[in-house]
């Protein structure tokens, strides 16, 4: 990169061997596996078929090397004070353009190849929903020391552009240890590999011994999920950088660099798959603005710390946030019985249509089947029910609205009661009949929506507007009402410079206690 950086640059040179070793060791893998397959079925053609696999491997890599070299000789970048370009293309030219202000990530990744050559992949983006990969730039290849300039600088004048100004590095928030990766074997992950791991070693085997199969499943779904987490997660650290950045750098065989601006998070979400929650762990994950790519949200780009205990989950949350206590510890309001109902009588339901089904068949072995199903699965399913039920929660803690759901993968949202732009209130004829609505929040960060399912009508309302009095208030009280929300808005501004951890709960419980009043008055006026 030159010392300028409102001048024009080139990717590095380098990154045409590596595009050679790449297509080489490739055309390797892929030719042997071909020749073995040959010589397996008809041994006489092995010499020809090596042959021929010998001169395709060495066109793909002459014509690898060639398309690196021209894509190397038509690529241009430069980053100037308000915008990031990139030219690329030999015969037919593209030139690219992304504003500063509109930049959400700068991440740095390198492959085993690229590391060896000393290079990475600098990927800019702005995380809006465009075609064709149109919202990212993708410097391929350039220096490691030159990308980590050229990202602290992209950084510094995103900040000048629109964010807040730098300030000091707050150090290390987290980093990996060794013990969490027994938890990468926590997941429904690990059986599927198993499964498929498995189908590969026995393949070769003739005949297969039926109890083999069934044995080697979960070690050695257990020993790849392990060999998964090592490599996702090994080298793992957590920083806050200047200027409120969050970093995140982590990967043993393929390296990851992802930043995160703090102006962008809105919240955070406090993943717990069963696995990990029944040996008290958790997942911390971003709710940001900025993080779609292709038009859905990246896992890779919103995950903070990976699955470790819960009580230090939590602590990085706070820190996070910058809250004494995190909000994801909060005491959640339970959800009505009638939720617990519903979710029961979807469990009965699960079981006994298939149940029913194969009983009907009059056959001896399916009628054997349902059976089964009916003894096992009718008490997990039901076990299933109540989990869900008791996972269901929600409050409002401070700044933050909290909402809990689910079983399998239990999450716990943390929104900042500012992110939430508007409210969706949702009510079948079943949940009509039982007094219960879905209350979604709307937001522009993270899935864009957040539900408390199966909420109590009135609480659904009272969580609403006791989450943003401004938005709702309006609309479900009277007068009287708006001039207490108003009256109470004015005194959680004052007690804002002298609040302690205890009194968010105190607020919460005074702005319900209004919306109460308003409602009643409303509800006097119009039946006097």
């Amino acid at each position: 990169m030159e010392d300028d950086p409102g001048e024009w640059a080139s990717l590095d040179s380098r990154t045409v061997p590596a595009s050679g070793v790449v297509a080489t060791v490739t055309a390797a893998v892929v030719g042997a596996a071909a020749v073995v397959a040959v010589a397996t079925r008809a041994p006489e053609a092995a010499g020809v078929a090596a042959l021929w696999t010998l001169a395709a491997a060495v066109v793909l890599v002459l014509g690898t090397v060639c398309w690196a070299w021209a894509r190397w000789r038509g690529a241009a970048y430069r980053v100037t004070p308000e915008r990031v370009e990139l030219h690329t293309g030999t015969l037919v030219r593209r030139r690219r353009s992304l504003p500063l202000h509109r930049v959400r990530t700068v991440d740095v990744t390198a492959g085993p190849v690229l590391r060896a050559f000393g290079l990475v992949v600098l990927r800019i983006g702005t995380g809006q929903q465009r075609g064709r990969g149109e919202a990212t730039l993708a410097l391929r290849s350039v220096d490691r020391m030159d990308a980590e300039r050229l990202r602290s600088l992209l950084l510094d004048r995103m900040r000048s552009a629109g964010g807040p100004p730098a300030g000091p590095a707050d150090g290390r928030i987290a980093e990996l240890d060794p013990r969490w990766l027994r938890y990468g074997v926590l997941t429904a992950a690990t059986p599927l590999l198993g499964v498929a791991v498995t189908l590969l070693l026995v393949v070769g085997l003739d005949p297969v011994p039926v109890w083999l199969p069934l044995v080697l499943v979960l070690p050695v779904g257990a020993a790849a999920a392990l060999v998964l987490y090592a490599e996702t997660w090994s080298g793992f650290r957590l920083d806050r950088e200047p200027g409120d950045t969050l970093r995140v750098r982590r990967g043993v065989v393929t390296t990851r660099s992802i930043s995160l601006e703090e102006r962008r998070l809105a919240g955070v979400e406090l993943v717990e798959p069963l696995g990990a929650r029944l040996a008290g762990a958790a997942r911390v994950d971003a709710v940001a603005t900025g993080l779609l790519v292709g038009g859905t949200e990246s896992t890779e780009h919103r995950t903070l710390l990976p699955t470790s205990p819960r009580r230090l989950a939590e602590r990085v949350v706070a820190v996070i946030l910058g809250e004494s206590r995190a909000p994801t510890a909060a005491a959640l309001a339970p959800h009505p019985a009638a939720a617990r109902q519903r979710r029961l009588r979807r469990a009965a339901v699960a079981v006994a249509v298939p149940v029913i089904a194969l009983a009907l068949t009059g056959i001896p072995a399916l009628m054997i089947t349902a059976a089964v199903l009916l003894v096992v699965g009718g008490p997990l399913a039901a076990a299933l029910a109540v989990d869900l039920a008791r996972g269901l929660g929600h409050a409002v803690s401070g700044d933050y609205l909290v909402v809990r759901a689910g079983s399998l993968r239990r999450s716990t949202v943390a929104l900042r009661r500012t992110g939430v732009v508007g409210w969706t209130v949702r009510q079948t004829v079943l949940q009509r009949r039982r007094g219960l609505v879905t209350v979604v929040a709307t937001t522009a960060a993270g899935r864009g929506a957040f539900h408390a399912h199966d909420v109590d009508a009135r609480a659904g309302v009272r969580l609403a507007a006791a989450a943003t009095p401004r938005l709702v208030v309006p609309f479900v009280a009277g007068d009287q009402a708006r001039v207490a929300a108003a009256r109470g808005e004015q005194d959680q501004a004052r007690a804002e410079e002298r609040r302690d951890p205890g009194e968010p709960v105190e607020r919460d419980e005074v702005e319900q206690h209004q919306l109460a009043d308003g409602r009643r008055h409303q509800h006097q006026a119009r039946h006097p």
